[in-house]
């Protein structure tokens, strides 16, 4: 997707800085109690999400996520689709007080794709592995 110049500008001075969090990072940060707040639309979450996730749309953001989450403490992982989205809230977040916002790294996208290539991998040892057994 083709973002305006403006836009694009605004969200790479957000991921400059806020933190993101490599997508094979995601699993253990919410293992240890991050939250992942899928700022998407509710269409678009109800199609797909990491599960578990708090949905709270990029339009309500600040309006809403007090009422949520209100320990300004928390590990909060905000993602979109891919980068700027997320970095944007992530960006709000902390300048609402939010010290541990933090986006997901190219988004749900790379999630997925994450997933999908750590499951592969495993699946590629396995075999490996029985080999070796029998031989």
């Amino acid at each position: 997707m083709t973002y305006t110049t403006k836009f694009q500008s605004m969200a790479d001075i957000a991921m400059s800085r806020v933190e993101g969090i490599s997508p094979q990072d995601v699993d253990r940060l919410l293992s240890d109690g991050a939250i992942a707040l899928n700022i998407r639309d509710r269409e678009e979450h109800d199609v797909g999400h990491i599960d578990g996730s708090l949905n709270i749309s990029r339009g309500k953001l600040e309006m809403n996520l007090e009422e949520q989450i209100a320990d300004l403490n928390t590990v909060i992982l905000c993602y979109c689709n891919a980068n700027n989205w997320g970095a944007l809230s992530a960006a709000a977040l902390c300048s609402m007080g939010y010290v541990n916002a933090k986006y997901i790294a190219g988004g749900l996208k790379a999630y997925r794709a994450s997933k999908i290539y750590r499951s592969a991998k495993i699946r590629f040892l396995d075999i490996a592995d029985l080999r070796k057994m029998n031989s």
